[in-house]
């Protein structure tokens, strides 16, 4: 599993997903890092990220009936998701939602499989949690189970403003909120391993401190 972790950071790297530098987050946090899963955005890429996806879940144990993807980005990321479980030999359903009611044809929100049994969400990363509360009460609502989420980096950052942390990171939240696991392909542990390997790439271990800086300052243990 940890192997995978590292694979998924070199690969998040080499596709350009995962960025170093300067970059301001939606809370107004100057980062010295940043994770843009919209750039997993041609065929191989995308392919490999499902790989991740699905053997994550896999080595997670979770016991699940279908996935969910919220609009927009876990529409996609659930669909690849279903096709890479289906070629490790799990073939699971999977549905997701549009964010405006159709009123002709099939109707409704929810596209897809009907949402029944333990249902895991597909994500890229949980910022404020809204994403998943949404998810939560449609599934819910339908009669099915919310069982964990499943998401690729987890930022393991507190949230709220600077003078005002939040004592837990929004994942925890997440969990804490609704009991349920949410499970990452890599996290900023991850990345910071990543980075101070020996014999890491030299343009990557400058930002070493910085991060290392950053997690000191808003992340969670």
């Amino acid at each position: 599993m940890a192997n995978l972790r590292q694979e998924f950071i070199a690969f998040s790297v080499g596709a350009g997903v995962l960025r170093f530098g300067e970059f301001v987050t939606k809370a107004g946090r100057t980062s010295p890092y940043f994770f843009n899963a919209g750039l997993f955005n041609d065929g191989v890429n995308l392919g490999k990220l499902a790989e991740f996806y699905a053997q994550s879940l896999i080595d997670s144990g979770i016991e699940f009936d279908m996935l969910f993807g919220p609009a927009y980005k876990g529409i996609t990321l659930a669909s690849a998701t279903a096709v890479a479980l289906a070629q490790k030999g799990r073939n699971v359903p999977f549905a997701y939602n549009r964010k405006e009611a159709k009123d002709h044809g099939e109707g409704g929100t929810i596209v897809g499989a009907k949402l029944q049994g333990r249902v895991v969400i597909i994500d890229d990363v949980i910022s404020a949690g809204t994403s998943v509360r949404e998810s939560v009460d449609m599934i819910r609502a339908a009669g099915a189970t919310p069982c964990a989420v499943l998401i690729a980096l987890d930022r393991m950052e507190r949230s709220g403003k600077d003078d005002v942390l939040s004592a837990h990171s929004a994942v925890q939240e997440v969990t804490n909120s609704y009991g349920m696991p949410v499970v990452s392909i890599g996290n900023l542990n991850d990345l910071l391993e990543y980075i101070s390997a020996a014999g890491a790439n030299p343009e990557l271990a400058q930002y070493k401190d910085a991060v290392d800086a950053y997690r000191r300052r808003y992340g969670v243990a």
